[in-house]
């Protein structure tokens, strides 16, 4: 696990980069996808992926913060050896259903089992696909969520937003 932004909060985002799905064609045939995950002023990258339109990353980064706010940016690219890298696409998660829930949840007291906090529907202003619920399970408040690259062809990213109190960190 990468981490990034380190010392600076009291909290930690975990960012997983699942998948993507039908990303755009930007060699011949296929593409050699990775994707940059920005927070706040904290950056970091998945490995490329060579030849494939549908890769699986699986990598999780993490981000040391105060509270879970602001915005997740994403921006995909196709690795080319002797030229620049190919934009293909980009998508953004707003961290507010992620804050909200964490205040939710120490209004409950929630401490042990799974539970739903908040739903999220896609709507004009986030890149979200389809509905999206936050839970909170194992001391991690959890958003997973496919989102619609934009200013590009095609293309989603499956990704996982995870956040951690530093008193559940022990």
């Amino acid at each position: 696990m990468e981490e990034a932004g380190k010392g600076k909060g009291c909290g930690l985002l975990k960012v997983v980069v699942a998948r993507g799905r039908n990303l755009a064609v930007r060699d011949f045939t296929s593409s050699d996808p990775y994707v940059i995950v920005r927070v706040a002023d904290a950056t970091a990258k998945t490995k490329v992926i060579n030849s494939c339109l549908n890769p699986v990353w699986n990598e999780e980064m993490a981000f040391s913060m105060k509270e879970p706010v602001g915005v997740i940016k994403f921006e995909v690219f196709d690795w080319d050896r002797f030229k620049y890298d190919d934009k293909m696409g980009h998508a953004y998660l707003d961290l507010q259903p992620v804050a909200a829930a964490t205040k939710l949840r120490r209004a409950l007291q929630l401490t042990e089992g799974e539970t739903k906090l908040r739903k999220v529907a896609p709507d004009v202003e986030n890149c979200l696909f389809s509905d999206s619920f936050v839970t909170y399970a194992n001391g991690e408040i959890a958003l997973d969520a496919w989102l619609r690259l934009r200013n590009v062809e095609s293309g989603e990213l499956f990704i996982t937003v995870k956040w951690i109190e530093a008193e559940d960190m022990k």
